[in-house]
């Protein structure tokens, strides 16, 4: 046996290629033979062609659906003695039924105050509760059986609110009741108001196939790149806003100016996670947005207020949209001409594109960090954090 197959290859090496297309088509003839004597239809040719296009576009929609999303971030602490930001990604969350078993992918970004433990539990814990409640959506939805195409985004929609306020309730209990050392409750010896001090915002952006859907709490936020514009999916919750101040004297509390608006002159935010003190004047309720996806779409940028404090959403969606173009040999200074650079913490340097391919794994780590230089040589004085999400490819 083992004579003949060194044959058999010898045989093929030495053969012509006419040989070796005449052989496989010989087999082919037998395989087929012995499918009819073994009581199967053949296949017509046209039938077999239209099976074969079926198939490959069946496998080229499953490698769509579980190609993971192109993103880059970058977190950093800047001037800011001590890093309270926390930056979360789950691609591939979960595929709930509400998307029809295609994957969910998760981005949020958390910027905590009273110390990092708020915002380090959340990083830990927000998508494991959002996932929870996606996947208690099982045999409960009654998308599917609704006619209208409106009404079907209109009840999906509906979901998604319902689930992200309860994601972001659970959070808020959770973050109350846990410890700056970890501990649930009240039975380590820290003194109480470890557990009492601690916030944190929370921005997150869901990303399906068809939608991105941002749950916002505070002053972090998300912006959509859509054909060259800037679309906020976030609004600030600040103090000063005419709703938030009607809501927090309705409730009792009060803004005061010291350094800029503030709740009761502590919080410069009107919503966050945590925050036991400020309860019930500083709710964990997030504003949610829900978006179509649109092939116009660029880029998503999600970041703490480090950023936005120094840099504008268009300026933000111009740096991104360069770094992510074809071509693009852009760097900071290019688009950013008031940007300078000061000692060894300055302006960014020029940046080749070769160089830059070999520094950053994707164009939107490369944006990412672009932005993070850019907002520290504007002099940021907060933490950093920044994801983009380059819709493009993803």
């Amino acid at each position: 046996m083992t004579e003949h197959h060194r044959r058999m290859l010898n045989d093929d090496e030495s053969d012509s290629p006419e040989k070796c297309r005449e052989r496989r088509r010989r087999r082919i003839e037998m395989r087929r033979v012995a499918a009819l004597e073994a009581g199967e239809r053949p296949l017509e040719p046209k039938r077999l062609r239209s099976e074969e296009t079926n198939a490959s576009s069946s496998i080229a929609d499953d490698a769509a659906e579980q190609s993971e999303p192109v993103f880059g971030m970058m977190s950093v602490a800047g001037r800011s003695r001590h890093m309270e930001d926390a930056v979360s990604v789950r691609t591939e969350l979960c595929r709930p039924e509400i998307c029809r078993r295609r994957p969910v992918h998760f981005f949020a970004v958390y910027d905590g105050h009273g110390g990092p433990h708020v915002a380090e539990l959340c990083g830990k814990r927000m998508h494991v509760i959002v996932e929870e409640e996606l996947e208690r959506l099982r045999n409960t939805r009654g998308v599917a059986a609704s006619g209208d195409e409106n009404d079907v985004e209109e009840e999906e929609e509906g979901v998604w609110r319902g689930l992200m306020e309860r994601s972001f309730k659970r959070m808020d209990e959770a973050a109350m009741n846990t410890c700056a050392c970890g501990s649930v409750g009240y039975e380590c010896g820290c003194q109480p108001m470890e557990v009492a001090l601690g916030g944190s915002t929370a921005v997150v952006a869901m990303l399906t196939p068809d939608h991105i859907v941002v749950a916002n709490c505070g002053d972090s936020r998300a912006v959509l790149s859509r054909g060259g514009r800037a679309v906020p999916l976030s609004h600030d919750h600040k103090p000063e806003r005419s709703d938030e101040l009607e809501r927090i004297e309705a409730a009792g509390g009060r803004v005061i100016f010291v350094n800029g608006a503030r709740v009761e002159g502590i919080l410069a935010m009107s919503r966050a996670i945590g925050d036991r003190y400020l309860k019930p004047i500083v709710i964990s309720q997030p504003e949610i947005t829900f978006t179509r996806r649109e092939p116009e779409d660029e880029c998503l940028i999600i970041a703490s207020d480090g950023m936005w404090d120094v840099l504008s959403n268009e300026l933000a969606c111009e740096v991104a949209r360069e770094c992510l173009r074809e071509g693009s040999t852009s760097s900071a200074s290019d688009l950013d001409p008031g940007s300078t650079s000061t000692g060894g913490t300055g302006g960014p340097p020029r940046m080749e594109e070769e160089r830059a391919g070999a520094l950053y794994p994707s164009r939107s780590a490369l944006a990412a960090a672009l932005l993070t230089r850019l907002a520290l040589g504007r002099k940021s004085s907060d933490n950093v954090s920044v994801i983009v999400v380059d819709l493009k490819r993803s």
